[in-house]
């Protein structure tokens, strides 16, 4: 049986002018009808960039390689028109700050119909039927539609944002952390309404998070990502119960928890790789405490983990880190003071 994807991302490297290598490279991500997929990583890993991608939202210069399908159809082979079109009814985005993506001039009627309504695919009236038909759906009344967006909460805003996202009806949303400007209380409620609406219109969902609980309880499938590259990949139960890339594990390890045993939050030391600088070997490896020397001279493959169907690391001890306690891709052996360094890493890590 054929899976219908709504996104199929196939070896997708994109590179900036002034870089020293590409933003994102070789990535491969799929969303199926009807599936909610979360990619999580630090900020500047590429999560953002991945998921424009999809509508063809690309910075100025970029040099594109791989497919990014849209149910079925490639985006970046696609013509002008073409694209008008996904993004009016196949695709759509719901960002993260809603009064940087909605115009503050023009009532939130006008912003839930126009996008229908100049490339002519609904009449104004049934816009403004299917208009209130999404407000009802979202918990917000009709009676919003003649106002202006500085006359309505956050999360108020956010739901006319989910809204309009589904005016035409798309079989792909993506969700580009749709909370973070948003009191906890309603990031739960957007959550929530979020699920809802997917199982109910059967659209593929690609949410885009840094928080990693939000998208355990979320999602059917996970992609972690950092520098641009997809390290780890799997179903959201496995991955994050028993993680086999020393980075997931690290961003396990560092989540705020209330039943956390006193003392400082954990970190995962070190930065990011610059973009200015190239890489060599495996991209996490100046900030793992489970690095070798093989890890510094050669970039791991993403490789399928044996008995756990579906799931995927790019780790070269990835098979050695089955049990492996979550605290330790921080800590290390002496603590989170004391790193031993590379000397007898070796064996090490296959004990571990």
């Amino acid at each position: 049986m054929t899976t219908t994807y709504a996104l199929d991302i196939q070896g997708l490297s994109i590179t900036l002018p002034n870089t020293a290598r590409p933003v994102l490279h070789g990535v491969d991500l799929t969303v199926a009808a009807g599936e909610t997929v979360a990619l999580v990583g630090e900020s500047g890993s590429g999560k953002t960039l991945t998921s424009r991608s999809a509508l063809r939202l690309l910075p100025p210069g970029a040099l594109v390689e791989g497919t990014v399908a849209v149910g079925g159809d490639d985006v970046l082979a696609m013509n002008a028109e073409r694209v008008t079109a996904l993004r009016t009814g196949t695709a759509a985005m719901i960002f993260q700050d809603p009064r940087a993506a909605i115009n503050p001039l023009r009532r939130i009627g006008d912003f839930l119909t126009e996008a229908v309504v100049l490339p002519k695919v609904m009449s104004r009236p049934d816009a403004t039927a299917r208009a209130t038909e999404l407000l009802h759906a979202v918990g917000v009344e009709e009676s919003i539609l003649d106002k202006y967006p500085g006359q309505v909460s956050g999360g108020m805003l956010q739901r006319v944002m989910i809204a309009g996202a589904l005016m035409g009806d798309p079989s792909l949303l993506l969700a580009d952390e749709p909370t973070t400007a948003l009191d906890v209380t309603t990031q739960a409620e957007v959550v929530a309404l979020l699920a809802r609406l997917q199982q109910r219109f059967g659209t593929g969902l690609l949410f885009v998070t840094h928080d990693l609980d939000l998208a355990a309880a979320l999602s059917d499938r996970v992609y972690v990502m950092y520098a641009g590259r997809i390290v780890e990949s799997g179903p959201a139960n496995g991955l994050f119960a028993h993680p086999r890339h020393p980075y997931t594990a690290a961003l396990l390890a560092s989540t705020p928890r209330l039943d956390a045993p006193a003392g400082r939050l954990l970190a995962i030391d070190g930065l990011p790789p610059d973009l200015r600088t190239e890489l060599t070997g495996c991209p996490f490896a100046p900030r793992c405490r489970q690095a070798t020397e093989v890890c510094d001279r050669q970039e791991p493959d993403l490789r399928s983990i044996p008995d756990r169907p579906g799931h995927r690391a790019a780790c070269h001890h990835s098979d050695h880190l089955k049990g492996f306690e979550a605290s330790k891709a921080i800590e290390g052996p002496e603590g989170p003071e004391g790193p031993e360094g590379r000397e007898g890493l070796e064996g090490r890590a296959a004990d571990v």
